[in-house]
């Protein structure tokens, strides 16, 4: 009797044997990435080949943590995870949890365990990080005097801002002895006392960028008082002092745009800033003149002047009405005199006198009124209109009441 088996027994029986074997659920396979696809669930799909054969890969989505680079055609990697099978397609094939470039986990593992150090530190914190000037006048730059990284950031500051002052330390960016001359090269334009520092190189291999995650450049920026702007390597490029930076920029060329500012906008936002000035001066210029003329009339109309003036013609006006009154006044005292005189001349004795009237003065100079006032032989005085007369009484008669 044969012992028949569905083709799902089959598979279920080969991925239990593969799920049994130790060294297949915890395997570092070595290899080169080919056939490489980002799917867009998150899941990576890859083969790993080498000069005898190929392995189909995969590595999920939630396992995506375990990749700190963007993975390409034809590199070397390492991958740990296990094999098992996939019973649908009877295939097995290997589950990937971390990747690592091959030759560089050493580097990773020390760079990650640096990491973890600096951050638990502090050295990675928000409120430690210096704020960039908007408006520098001398740009540090820590890179290779030679090479694309320091060509491009000269490049880029000279068409934003010619007047902007670049000063370039030439350090050693890759190699022994690197680390010490990045170091030297923070503390000398430290000491220069540049407005603001850029400091990195261009794109490469971890090992290529190693000086850049040692302890002592991180240290060196950490502790610098100018603000420092790391540019390492390419955007996807991450260094111990991109995280310890004041402000990490993707590339050198970005840097020098993060650090100059662009001369000629500024240039035309002051010119608008001034043309809006001017219009305001105008304007508060105009309303506080026309504020001060306001005041001026106020205080005219207020004015101990006005005042003055107003009490003047008041006086002007009760001098004119007194004169007018005692003009009245006096006109009516002069016809009133005039009556008088008219009354008193006709009882004038020269009036009488010229009437054929004469006024007759006893010997002691008294008006003799009556014949009783004289007697013979005394000397009177007879007044007439046109001079007098002495005489001597001779004789007198009395003239009674009956004419007799």
């Amino acid at each position: 009797m044969r012992n028949v088996y569905t083709v799902k027994q089959v598979n279920a029986y080969i991925k239990n044997m593969f799920t049994q074997d130790f060294m297949l659920n915890r395997i570092y396979v070595k290899g080169e990435v080919s056939n490489c696809k980002y799917h867009t669930s998150g899941h990576i799909y890859f083969s790993l080949k080498d000069e005898s054969g190929t392995i189909a890969c995969v590595m999920f989505a939630g396992s995506r943590s375990g990749l700190s680079f963007r993975m390409q055609e034809g590199q070397q990697v390492v991958v740990l995870g296990s094999v098992n099978v996939y019973e649908r397609d009877g295939k097995y094939q290997l589950y990937a949890r971390e990747i690592i470039l091959d030759g560089a986990g050493l580097l990773y593992e020390k760079f990650e365990a640096l990491k973890k150090e600096l951050e638990e530190m502090g050295m990675f914190a928000k409120e430690y990080k210096q704020p960039i000037p908007s408006y520098v006048k001398t740009v540090g730059i820590v890179t290779a005097p030679t090479g694309a990284a320091v060509r491009d950031i000269i490049n880029i500051a000279s068409r934003r801002n010619p007047y902007v002052q670049l000063i370039l330390y030439p350090a050693l960016v890759q190699g022994e002895g690197a680390a010490a001359s990045i170091v030297r090269g923070i503390q000398a334009l430290e000491k220069k006392g540049v407005d603001v520092m850029i400091v990195g190189r261009g794109g490469g291999s971890i090992e290529d960028l190693w000086a850049f995650n040692e302890e002592s450049v991180a240290r060196a920026i950490f502790e610098c008082r100018v603000p420092v702007i790391s540019a390492v390597g390419h955007e996807t490029d991450t260094t111990i002092a991109d995280y310890v930076a004041d402000l990490r920029a993707p590339t050198p060329s970005a840097a020098a745009e993060l650090a100059v500012y662009e001369y000629l906008k500024v240039a035309g936002t002051m010119r608008e800033y001034e043309a809006r000035m001017r219009r305001n001066m105008m304007q508060r210029i105009t309303a506080e003149r026309r504020r001060s003329e306001q005041a001026a009339l106020k205080l005219r109309l207020t004015h101990p002047r006005q005042k003055l003036l107003e009490k003047r013609q008041r006086a002007v006006d009760l001098e004119q009405r007194l004169r007018l009154r005692m003009e009245e006044c006096l006109n009516q005292r002069r016809h009133r005199f005039a009556l008088y005189v008219e009354q008193m001349r006709g009882l004038s004795p020269l009036t009488k006198l010229n009437q054929g009237y004469s006024y007759v003065e006893g010997p002691s100079g008294e008006n003799v009124k009556s014949v009783h006032q004289t007697k013979p032989g005394d000397e009177i005085r007879i007044f007439m209109t046109d001079g007098n007369v002495r005489a001597e009484v001779k004789e007198i008669a009395e003239v009674t009441e009956d004419g007799r």
